[in-house]
């Protein structure tokens, strides 16, 4: 049995702090916190915000999830795909960067906090199980290039319209082409391979930090900024006060369908990478429905302190990891360095050319696009790659929150088809052994042409009978038929169910299986049943099939059930259901 989690669980972590770890996690801290100041930055531009908010967002937030979080390495904060969720749902409603848009992302952040954390506490962790890898992937891919494509007026010097639908940026940019400025395009292309070069030296190096120091020296004493490139300006220093939200009914209602998707959506994105890491390091300690309170605490308390949506980062948790971290006291330290920042150093941020920032923000977006799977459901299935294709089409075309939604209600539609027509076979006996196996894969097994042997392998419920009895009843047919093309006039005479995969069945399938039972019964045909596990024989039994069939057409295994069609003597013919009603009495 799994071990409780507590409810602070760094205090555990602790217990046994060492000089070591307080080295791995001040290393990691300073490593993420450095990385965090230009990210924060560029992120906040993303949402729509102010770009001091990406740092109020690094501060709170960060602190009160290194105090509940289950991942001693998910590094929290603001990430690129939240941040243009925020920026597609409240720029409907308001101008980005007025105060009405910021007051409304800081109290989306308030919403998504309170849903996480009542998901957490009524153990709702699960339902992420409903976003499919193929939904997440198709729709990471296309919010990365949204992402990126929005960027492009910082990149190319222009003006371009925030816009979370790729035809209308294309068309937008289209317009503006002839106004692209060459000295902010040379300064981005040299920043993205400035970039790659520093990566493929060293990914452990804070790249990012490093072309924002280099983009604002080169401003300030070469004047770019007099020469056409958009610089940041002026960033408030000092921390963030305590703000309270006023919302009103009518903003709370528009905001609730955009607060719960990306409720769920920002816990899928921490949780896979918190699990992923955990994989990595082959331990089990993060919790689910605890990692949905330490998210949903840190967005409540953030948003206390002008934080708008946070969660755990794809790439900040993988820089984490490797630098060290030990325990969630990386990201107090992480913390800390971006309080710094706001206390002593936001007047040097003055001279970074916005160019910079999307920079920073293309070359992390990039590397959420997933090409390698697409390519494997192409070649190996083709249902989870139409999946993969409508929830990346719907997102390009007809807007985040709608692609998420579209992915959803494809990936449950694929699900109750997938459990509504589960995969069901003929099987026959492979000579000179004991062994069943589906003809259609095992050209050699052995068929007797008056004895149906069929496979089921699901659990058996109200949505998949009808596929049930249809298909033994085809089955059926076609073996008379074939046998009668064969020139054997012989037809089937049982039929033996092996019923090892059914783990459960419910009393629509009960009711089914009764009047499959009348129906063969006029055609002078058995039915016999195999392998039944106990929760489906206690059921038989509740429902008195066993006395409408009989307790001897029930059998451990196929081949006993062929033994006693043949005449044989059968040791195990009824025990099955005799020890199923043995274990009722005694429970009686």
């Amino acid at each position: 049995m799994a071990a409780k989690t507590p409810v602070f669980p760094i205090i555990s972590n602790l217990k046994n702090y060492s000089a070591d770890k307080f080295r791995g996690d001040l290393f990691a801290g300073l490593t993420v916190g450095v990385m965090l100041i230009p990210q924060g930055m560029a992120y906040a531009m993303i949402a729509g915000l102010p770009p001091v908010y990406g740092l109020y967002a690094s501060v709170v937030p960060l602190i009160i999830y290194a105090l509940l979080g289950t991942s001693r390495q998910l590094a929290v904060g603001p990430v690129a795909m939240d941040s243009l969720f925020v920026a597609a749902t409240i720029s409907a409603m308001a101008i980005p960067g007025s105060p009405k848009y910021i007051e409304l992302a800081i109290a989306l952040a308030l919403m998504i906090g309170l849903a996480q954390f009542i998901f957490g506490l009524i153990r709702m962790g699960f339902l992420v199980n409903f976003l499919s890898k193929p939904v997440i992937v198709g729709f990471t891919s296309a919010a990365a290039l949204i992402i990126a494509f929005n960027q492009l007026g910082n990149l190319l010097g222009i003006s371009l319209e925030q816009n979370n639908q790729l035809h209308f940026i294309l068309i937008d940019l289209a317009d503006k082409i002839s106004a692209v400025h060459p000295a902010t395009v040379i300064f981005a292309l040299a920043g993205i391979a400035f970039l790659v070069v520093i990566k493929k030296l060293n990914r452990k190096l804070p790249a990012g930090l490093f072309l924002v120091i280099l983009g604002i020296v080169l401003t300030y004493f070469l004047h770019l900024d007099q020469q056409g490139i958009s610089i940041v300006k002026d960033v408030p220093s000092g921390l963030p006060s305590l703000t309270i939200t006023n919302l009103s009914w009518e903003d709370f209602k528009a905001l609730l369908p955009a607060a719960l998707a990306l409720s769920l959506i920002a816990f899928m994105e921490a949780i896979t990478v918190a699990k992923a890491i955990e994989e990595k390091k082959n331990i089990q300690e993060v919790n689910a429905n605890r990692e949905l309170i330490a998210l949903g605490a840190a967005n409540i308390g953030g948003s206390f302190f002008s934080s708008y949506p946070v969660t755990g980062g794809f790439s900040r948790t993988a820089v984490n990891n490797e630098a060290g971290a030990k325990t969630t006291m990386a990201g107090i330290f992480a913390a800390l360095i971006i309080l710094l920042t706001l206390l002593f150093i936001t007047d040097l941020f003055y001279f970074l050319p916005k160019v910079v920032l999307a920079v920073i923000i293309l070359v992390a977006v990039l590397a959420l696009i997933d090409f390698k799977s697409p390519k494997s459901w192409w070649r190996t299935d083709t249902v989870e790659f139409v999946m993969y294709a409508i929830t990346l089409l719907a997102t390009l075309f007809i807007g985040i929150q709608q692609g998420i939604f579209l992915g959803v209600v494809v990936s449950l539609i694929a699900l109750i088809y997938k459990v509504s027509n589960p995969h069901m076979a003929i099987v026959g006996k492979i000579p000179g052994t004991n062994l069943y196996r589906n003809v259609e894969r095992f050209e050699n097994a052995e068929l007797d042409p008056e004895i149906l042997i069929v496979r089921f392998d699901a659990g058996l419920f109200y949505g998949n009978s009808e596929f049930f009895r249809d298909h033994i009843i085809e089955f059926s047919e076609n073996k008379n038929q074939q046998n009668k093309l064969a020139g054997n006039e012989k037809k089937v005479k049982a039929i033996i169910v092996d019923a090892s995969g059914i783990n459960s069945i419910d009393s629509t399938s009960v009711y089914m299986i009764r009047k499959l039972l009348i129906q063969f019964k006029k055609q002078k045909v058995q039915l016999l049943f195999s392998g039944l596990i106990g929760p489906v024989r206690d059921k038989f039994n509740q429902n008195r099939i066993y006395t409408e069939l009989g307790e001897e057409f029930f059998f451990v295994n196929i081949e006993e059930a062929e033994r006693y069609l043949k005449g044989e003597k059968c040791q195990f013919s009824g025990d099955v259901a005799r020890q199923s009603n043995f274990k009722l009495r005694v429970k009686r």
